[in-house]
């Protein structure tokens, strides 16, 4: 311990794993006091690493010698009091040390820093920022921003937002808006109001390929404010400068992906949810935290709107929305834009029975007759049509018929998909990768074939089907390198494009107006998934498909959607084929009501990894029998372990078990008091890998 006398007790988060017993906050001495939320190096051990002030302790725990903390960056601002709080929420809620949480959400590049350090980059920030305000009055006037006028749906939205600023604490907001109805001008104007009043904005979108788009949008409206990104495209440089800024209240508005929900904004007045629904907020590694619900805690906190916006909101969203006999009114307020703006149309929705259809070779002809036809009519009017099919490669797995050999993946439960282009078999779970044999392995039989379709292949296809059409495909291989993504898109968007065909990635998001056709190719696979959330995600994916198409007036009328199936009359079908997201909505929550299942169960899951299956099942079942004996066990089932779809992922075997209350309270106690328990138990199971718990799981 340094000379002098240190006489603050505080307690410091630090970024330790929460199973060494250190993932909460630990206590150090210091000389001075310093207010919660201010960033310190402390020691640990033989490192000294960077930690956050939490709160100050009332006195030393007795016979415990404690640390003095290292160097105080003092040149930042404390991170705020509502920013802790949410920190704290989140690493309790989804059962993680608050230290671990705290740091791992901040940028890596701060970790790095000394005080010091950080001086220096805060001044070259300070430089660059009075740089472009100095050239900024120098510049020529910036134009009139053109704002387009609002619909009569879109005025009324906007009167309730007005409303809730006024409130105390206001509901969150749920705009539920048609593809192409103009949510993205609700929050435009809304994010306009408060940013008059010098407050800032948080907007979340849920992938990074959706963030040039929206920024291009909101950068354009506000040419005066300085907005930042943060998602994980960015250097780690840029990372620590947005975030400075973000801190700093130099920034107006945020735009980024998951991780952005904990920006530290001291001035946050609105937060906005793009496609709310999407499953890319919830993360899937580490703390396992659902951004889109963090952002509603979040709203609450601060007491300020946030609007969460959806064609096809997540059903838990909609039930938070609809009216409950048990309460005199709704969690949420929804408000609803039915229209699309500037007179387009939603499509037709056509669907095709591909039972009727007579195989060749065994087969199914890839497009259907009339759907064939469309597509030739498209491209004699000079028309774009997108190709939907959600599987990239060539075909999902090699075949030899004469010894039923299969590409499968010597890691994984898995097959290695097929890609022409690169002659290479892929795995897409642990990304083994090696050259397409010349021969079967196993009988030596040269005739191995493709068996299945993904859209490499459905490209070939269109390309002979469709002669001199000019055919695109946009999928995670062919917008792997930088600006890939852009370059495609922007060739959509001047028309250098007959045909796109792609996955999801194309589905949403996307504002091409030259679409008039959208043909969905083998969708029913989601149809009779085991997990009870496959017919909500398809629903979805359909209607953001969908979507892509009519948005110009000129075509309205004549826009329509293919849909190949061969379960023409399922009710999933017959709601989208009116585009009625309530109707499809209303039964899917029946059915969860019946079954018991979310958002009328609370659910989490208790997964286990080991080289040894064995091992897995062993620790679960004794993870099991602890459970049975805590007190909060009482009104909580334990089902038995199983393996998920893909049981072994890179020579690694996967169990898990769910876990099911009837609350959200009575969830949370047995997890409060079994997860400590569980961290004791490892070290008895030799071999165990690795064991996490997922709270409000998005598959099962």
């Amino acid at each position: 311990m340094s000379d002098g006398v240190a006489n603050e007790v505080l307690r410091v988060a630090v970024d330790a794993p929460q199973h060494s017993g250190l993932g909460g906050a630990l206590d150090y001495l210091s000389k001075r006091p310093l207010a919660p939320g201010t960033l310190l190096r402390v020691p640990l051990g033989k490192r000294e690493l960077l930690g956050i002030v939490w709160h100050g302790a009332a006195s030393a725990p007795p016979g415990q010698a404690l640390r003095e903390v290292g160097e105080v960056f003092d040149a930042l601002p404390p991170l705020g009091p509502a920013w802790l709080a949410l920190v704290d929420f989140a690493a309790g809620y989804y059962q993680r040390g608050v230290g671990e949480l705290a740091l791992s959400v901040l940028p890596p590049e701060l970790r790095k820093l000394d005080a010091p350090g950080l001086v220096k980059r805060l001044a070259r920030l300070v430089k660059k920022l009075d740089k472009a305000a100095a050239s900024a009055p120098a510049a020529a006037p910036l134009a009139a921003v053109v704002r387009p006028a609002l619909g009569p749906e879109q005025r009324v939205a906007l009167q309730a937002f007005e409303a809730a600023l006024d409130q105390p604490r206001p509901a969150p907001i749920l705009l539920f808006g048609v593809t192409g109805s103009g949510k993205t001008e609700v929050y435009l104007h809304a994010a306009e109001q408060v940013l008059a009043t010098g407050r800032q904005v948080l907007v979340l979108v849920p992938e990074i390929n959706l963030t040039p788009q929206l920024e291009a949008r909101f950068a354009e409206r506000f040419p005066a404010h300085r907005m930042v990104s943060m998602h994980s495209g960015l250097t780690p440089v840029q990372r620590l400068q947005h975030w400075l800024m973000a801190h700093l209240g130099q920034a107006d508005i945020v735009l980024g992906t998951r991780l952005s929900v904990f920006a530290p904004l001291p001035q946050l007045g609105l937060i906005v949810v793009d496609e709310e629904h999407d499953p890319s907020y919830k993360q899937q590694e580490g703390a396992r935290y659902s951004a889109r619900d963090l952002a509603v805690y979040r709203a609450h906190l601060e007491r300020i709107p946030v609007i969460l916006g959806s064609a096809t909101p997540s059903l838990e969203t909609w039930q938070r929305a609809e009216p409950s006999p048990q309460q005199r009114s709704q969690r949420y307020q929804r408000l609803t834009l039915a229209e699309r703006v500037g007179g387009g149309a939603l499509p037709q929705v056509r669907l095709f029975d591909m039972g009727v259809l007579p195989k060749v070779a065994g087969q199914s002809p890839l497009l259907a007759p009339m759907v064939l036809d469309s597509l030739r009519d498209r491209l004699t009017r000079g028309e774009q049509s997108l190709v939907f099919l959600n599987r990239r490669g060539y075909a999902p797995v090699l075949f030899c018929a004469d010894c039923g050999w299969k590409s499968g993946c010597p890691h994984c439960s898995a097959w290695r998909v097929f890609h022409k282009g690169e002659r290479t078999l892929r795995c897409h779970h642990c990304g083994f990768t090696e050259r397409v044999p010349r021969a079967c392995p196993d009988c030596g039989n040269l005739d191995i074939a493709p068996m299945g379709r993904g859209t490499e292949k459905l490209e070939e296809q269109l390309a002979e089907l469709l002669p001199g059409a000019r055919i695109a495909r946009l999928d995670a291989d062919t917008a792997r390198g930088k600006g890939q993504l852009e370059a495609r898109l922007a060739q959509v968007h001047s028309g250098e494009v007959d045909v796109l065909v792609g996955t999801q990635m194309v589905t949403k998001g996307h504002d091409f107006r030259r679409i008039t056709l959208v043909v969905a190719v083998n969708p029913d696979s989601a149809l009779f998934a085991s997990d009870f959330r496959a017919p909500e995600r398809l629903f979805a994916l359909l209607m953001q498909a969908g979507g892509r198409a009519g948005r110009d007036a000129d075509a309205a009328g004549r826009s329509e959607m293919w849909v190949q199936t061969w379960h023409p009359k399922h009710a999933l079908y017959a709601a989208l084929k009116t585009h009625d997201f309530a109707a499809f909505a209303q039964s899917q929550l029946a059915e969860r009501r019946a079954a018991g299942l979310p958002p009328y169960s609370h659910l989490a899951l208790l997964r286990a990894e080991a080289r040894d299956p064995a091992v897995a099942l062993a620790w679960l079942n004794e993870a099991t029998a602890l459970a049975a004996a805590l007190p909060g066990a009482a009104g909580v089932t334990l089902y038995p372990p199983v393996p998920p779809a893909v049981g072994k992922v890179a020579g690694v075997e996967r169990l898990q078990m769910l876990v099911e209350a009837a609350s959200r309270l009575q969830l949370q106690r047995l997890l409060a008091d079994w997860v400590p328990v569980l961290h004791s138990l490892r070290g008895r199971h030799k071999g165990l890998t690795r064991w996490a718990i997922d709270v409000d799981p998005l598959a099962i």
